[in-house]
């Protein structure tokens, strides 16, 4: 059974001294550094069940930051651009930013204008309150809380600015 050889990679001195620097940076991210010995090691000649042996990682590791060196050569990119990870794509954004500004709009405004009977807005308020509206057709009450203080708005604070404690 014939063994595939990798695509062989050749850096020319400037990137080779520039993926030495960031190895040699005290400030470089581990996983940088990690990725700039094994295009290090691949430009040495070394296949990648050598450099996953060397450097005590997977084989699919060594292969897939090779191919991705490779891939990115003829890229406008950086050094240290070419070692990071991708862009992750994520699940699809599930609310526009005009029912969020209205989330928000509706935490900063007093519970009573929409005849609640309570002194401030809690998460699973803001949240029945958003869908009775029918501005989202549904969140739950931990997503209300996480954009709440992605925004760093306390909706249970404004009451006390609003309406401050007697002395």
């Amino acid at each position: 059974m014939a063994r595939l050889t990798p695509k062989e990679l050749k850096l020319n001195d400037c990137d080779r001294l520039k993926l030495q620097q960031l190895v040699n940076q005290h400030n470089t991210p581990q996983q940088i550094v990690l990725r700039a010995k094994i295009i290090i090691l691949a430009d040495k000649g070394q296949n990648n069940g050598e450099i996953a042996r060397t450097l005590d990682i997977s084989l699919d590791m060594a292969r897939l930051w090779r191919k991705r060196w490779l891939e990115t050569n003829d890229k406008e990119l950086s050094i240290f651009q070419r070692l990071k990870d991708l862009e992750r794509t994520g699940t699809p954004v599930k609310f526009t930013m005009e029912q969020v500004i209205e989330l928000f709009a509706l935490a900063c405004s007093p519970p009573e204008d929409y005849g609640r009977l309570i002194s401030h807005w809690t998460a699973k308020e803001l949240a029945d309150e958003i869908i009775k509206q029918e501005i989202i057709k549904s969140i739950s009450v931990r997503h209300v809380g996480r954009l709440l203080e992605e925004a760093e708005l306390k909706p249970h604070a404004l009451s006390l600015l609003v309406n401050p404690p007697c002395r």
